[in-house]
């Protein structure tokens, strides 16, 4: 099928303007004055122009500006072909379907052809007997560079025949030939990626012998099809994607295919809270009707972000296996659609992300964390909440004083004189502790509306005076979001209990629900601290 040129009718291709409709035939395309490129300098080149004007060759690629994506365009000046060596969700898939954007907008090949033959070079039989019975006038179409990647993901069952080819006995029959004419071959994937980009994810999880199938194209560029005395180089970038736990516990790059491929470029995980945002602002799925029912405040998105940098260094969670970014996306998307459907319970035209809405996220938390066996034995519930409660604490020291520091002071003054103590700094939270401490407890519903909630926590003394001496800017919306988080923050410093049961979030006192369990050895002094 020939491609049509939409909305560009010409095709510009070593500094001269080409009208590719007019060009259809060889005889055509010799005139033009085109002259073939390989891939990799095709790259090159336009890489080297993408530099020269400043223009980012990997837009939507955060967080790699200053390593990845370096790495990367030193590999292709080099024309070298690339291995990303990564955990999973960090982007090395998305990298590697980029590198289309630097190829040429449509390229000639022989019409008909399998393998994309260059009609100035061709390789295989089909396009040579072709040339050499029509000449000048052999028929050529423009091949766009959508179509000039392949990808596969490696799997066990993945064989030789599906990468490299096999013999066709039905293409054999019904052209009447013999096994040993090169026409009866059916070619594999990577042939029919040539003078393109091919990619195969997870390097690993390919059989040892079928990753040795590759060594010639590789090296040499050939290939080996059963008995055929076949040489084809083939122009092919080869962009390989391996998990450093595949490659050292399920599987392994055999030794020699490792050692061509040129360039092993290391992938990481967002390095910065700010860099996690962005991305995960810029792939959720919220649709238009979500956003103009619910509101995401700059602390919940936070506290979501959060919650993969936690799991990334926790006990519990295997740091081999890693945390995809992929996690706070679902994260985020469940959050919203969480704040979504309380709105449309109380026909709530508009709402906000409520710190309670976060118990909606530990779906997308549980299902994109692999965990040792000590997690196993927690459960992934429970690791979840654990990881939930951290990203509070870890935040809550960002916008409020930290309860640590406070303990650690009142402790120091226990050993100094009076008159050191009174000029120790106030207890902020001394009114809230002291309101749960008198036997009062609050109830914030999951499912609880705005106006309810707001009205609930205002109960709580000194919860809003906390809120304006901090954030004294704040509005109604932004007030009421901020006391919730105080609570739930300090229940994550233990300053208050906090229980999730039966589609509710209870806060206490702290030390009528440690009496309540029983079997729980505490100090004195962590009662006394915050008195």
């Amino acid at each position: 099928m020939i491609l049509k040129v939409a909305n560009e009718k010409q095709y510009i291709n070593m500094k001269k303007v080409v009208d590719i409709k007019k060009i259809v035939t060889l005889g055509d395309l010799k005139k033009s004055g085109y002259k073939s490129k390989s891939i990799k300098e095709e790259i090159r080149e336009n890489l080297i122009a993408r530099i020269q004007k400043k223009e980012n060759p990997f837009e939507g690629i955060l967080g790699y500006e200053d390593t990845v994506i370096p790495d990367v365009e030193r590999a292709i000046l080099s024309k070298h072909n690339i291995l990303f060596l990564g955990l999973r969700g960090q982007a090395k898939t998305r990298m590697a379907r980029q590198m289309v954007d630097l190829l040429e907008e449509f390229i000639p090949i022989i019409a008909g052809s399998e393998v994309n033959d260059d009609p100035l070079q061709p390789l295989s039989r089909f396009a040579i007997d072709l040339i050499a019975e029509h000449g000048d006038d052999t028929p050529i179409q423009w091949l766009h560079k959508s179509n000039r990647y392949g990808e596969k993901l490696a799997t066990p069952d993945v064989s030789v025949s599906d990468l490299i080819g096999d013999i066709d006995p039905i293409k054999a029959a019904n052209l009447k030939l013999s096994f040993a004419d090169e026409k009866v071959i059916h070619y594999g994937i990577i042939p029919r990626s040539n003078r393109g980009i091919f990619v195969i994810n997870e390097l690993p999880d390919l059989q040892a012998r079928i990753q040795v199938s590759l060594f010639n194209i590789l090296q040499e560029g050939d290939i080996q099809i059963r008995g055929f005395k076949l040489r084809m180089p083939l122009d092919i970038l080869f962009v390989f994607t391996a998990n450093p736990e595949d490659y050292t516990n399920r599987g392994s790059i055999v030794t020699p295919l490792k050692d061509r491929i040129e360039s092993q470029i290391l992938t990481h995980y967002p390095k910065s809270i700010e860099t996690s945002l962005a991305i995960t602002e810029q792939e959720a799925n919220i649709s238009k009707a979500q956003k103009d029912i619910v509101e995401v405040s700059h602390l919940a998105k936070r506290i979501i972000e959060q919650v993969a940098f936690e799991a990334r260094t926790n006990e519990f969670v295997d740091k081999k296996s890693g945390v995809s970014a992929r996690l706070t996306i679902a994260a985020y998307e469940a959050a919203v659609s969480s704040a979504e459907r309380r709105a449309i319970m109380h026909n709530e035209k508009k709402t906000q992300v409520w710190i309670s809405d976060l118990s909606g996220i530990i779906p997308a938390i549980t299902g994109k964390i692999e965990l040792v066996y000590e997690g196993e034995l927690e459960g992934p519930y429970e690791v979840a909440l654990n990881l939930l409660n951290k990203a509070i604490r870890t935040q809550f020291t960002e916008y409020f004083p930290n309860p640590d520091d406070l303990k650690k002071q009142k402790k120091s003054n226990k050993k100094t004189s009076v008159a050191d103590e009174s000029k120790a700094a106030e207890n902020p939270y001394a009114l809230i502790t002291k309101w749960f401490d008198s036997g009062n407890h609050l109830d914030l519903l999951l499912d609880m509306k705005d106006t309810d909630k707001i009205i609930a926590l205002y109960k709580v003394d000194g919860l809003f005076g906390i809120v304006k001496k901090y954030f004294p800017q704040a509005d109604e919306k932004q007030a009421a979001l901020l006391m919730e988080f105080v609570l739930h923050g300090l229940s994550a410093f233990s300053l208050i209990s906090k229980k999730m049961i039966d589609g509710k979030i209870e806060f206490k006192d702290l030390m009528g629900s440690m009496m309540n369990l029983g079997n729980i050895h505490f100090e004195e002094d962590d009662f006394n601290d915050y008195a």
